[in-house]
């Protein structure tokens, strides 16, 4: 894999920090209040996922963040400057799902094209190299599938060199293979100092590629730390076991634990989560039980539970 383009160095440590911002659209009994007092700050190069279930204000934030749209109340600011400055000086790219390719161009003159808006045609062909695209750079972007599309939006912008990177949905459409080679360019390049702050449906680049989560929902920050610590916030491991068929005085023993949160039977199959799952799995053996299974927590599991109303 070729080098990440090291990105040049911000006047600030601080990448983005929006406070108490506030974005909301109609009026009176049709007011939409779609980012309520948001505050956020992201370093230098951290990786951060951003979550939410739709409609929780995530393309909003998106929008202010790039300068696209301003806030009704607070701030939003960019290495220490406005959005649009950022983005003017090249210190703020993104990937977005909306925006369309001309298609009767080529992936290369595509590429070409943006890039000389920015001065680097001489970048062209490494940019071609790091989003796996110059195997396909002579085909027109109205051949490409939908996930190579994406990795040209990936190509445009790097073109500009950015200090930090925003991406909305990335790696839609794209298969396995390519959303691995893609986070496997973004960890290189976050390796080399660029912020990376992107929102996904798929909750497993968020568990893989992003050492901080941040959840929104309906406008508001519910949740923001390590994904690790995130992951594990709903308490101990579930374990499932199909119970013996003289089960009370096991059942008994089990309610009366304090290290299980939460217990429940179905058709001869229980489903517990504890805290300290070895001992309860040692106390569901000892009983009788069989067909043993324990899980992690997940990080869907707690995004689901943050989330619901």
């Amino acid at each position: 894999m070729p080098a990440p383009l090291a990105p040049s160095s911000p006047s600030t440590a601080t990448a983005l920090e929006l406070v108490g911002v506030v974005r909301q659209f109609g009026a009176g009994a049709k007011l939409v209040r779609a980012v309520r007092g948001v505050n956020l700050r992201v370093e230098r190069g951290e990786v951060v996922a951003l979550l939410g279930p739709n409609g929780a204000g995530k393309t909003t934030l998106i929008d202010m963040v790039l300068g696209l749209s301003d806030p009704d109340e607070g701030t939003v600011r960019v290495l220490g400057r406005t959005p649009r400055a950022a983005v003017a000086e090249g210190a703020l790219s993104a990937v977005l799902q909306t925006g369309g390719l001309l298609a009767d161009l080529t992936v290369r003159e595509t590429v070409e094209v943006i890039a000389s808006f920015h001065g680097v045609r001489a970048r062209v062909p490494e940019v071609l190299e790091r989003a796996s695209l110059t195997e396909i750079a002579r085909r027109k972007v109205s051949k490409c599938s939908g996930g190579e599309q994406q990795r040209v939006k990936f190509a445009l912008a790097l073109l500009p060199d950015p200090d930090v990177l925003i991406l909305d949905e990335p790696t839609a459409g794209m298969d396995v293979t390519a959303r691995r080679r893609f986070w496997d360019a973004m960890r290189a390049d976050a390796n080399a100092g660029r912020t990376i702050v992107f929102a996904t449906h798929y909750l497993e680049e968020a568990e893989q590629f992003a050492r901080r989560t941040v959840v929104l929902n309906h406008g508001e920050v519910v949740a923001d730390g390590e994904t690790a610590t995130l992951r594990a916030s709903l308490g101990g491991r579930t374990l499932q076991a199909t119970l013996p068929a003289a089960a009370d005085e096991l059942l008994a023993v089990l309610r009366a634990d304090t290290a299980i949160s939460s217990l429940e039977i179905d058709a001869g199959r229980v489903t517990l989560r504890a805290h300290h799952s070895d001992a309860v799995a040692a106390r569901l053996l000892a009983g009788g039980a069989t067909d043993l299974e324990i899980a992690a927590p997940t990080l869907e599991t707690a995004f689901t539970a943050l989330t619901e109303d």
